[in-house]
């Protein structure tokens, strides 16, 4: 047992307690979908500025109609209008 690898370990706790698998099936979903989101906001956020020289403030170039939320309940963006000034 003390030179037993951590994969064979865990393989013979899955055998005797099968009942551990659908946890450990949706404790995989949840660091999966943590995971995709965080990757989501990395590159999709206007906060988030990846090039400083070209593209300095990316917030100040979206338009009315840029949906960046994930979930808009009750907003249309493609009826906004343009109420902020440009720089």
């Amino acid at each position: 047992m003390a030179g037993a690898s951590l994969g064979a370990r865990f393989y013979r706790q899955i055998k005797r307690h099968p009942g551990i698998i659908p946890m450990i099936g949706f404790i995989c979903l949840g660091m999966g979908s943590a995971a995709l989101y965080l990757l989501r906001l990395a590159l999709r956020s206007p906060d988030v500025c990846w090039d400083r020289k070209n593209n300095p403030e990316p917030w100040n170039r979206l338009s009315p109609n840029d949906q960046y939320k994930f979930l808009a309940v009750s907003t249309d963006y493609k009826k906004l209008k343009k109420d902020r000034p440009d720089f």
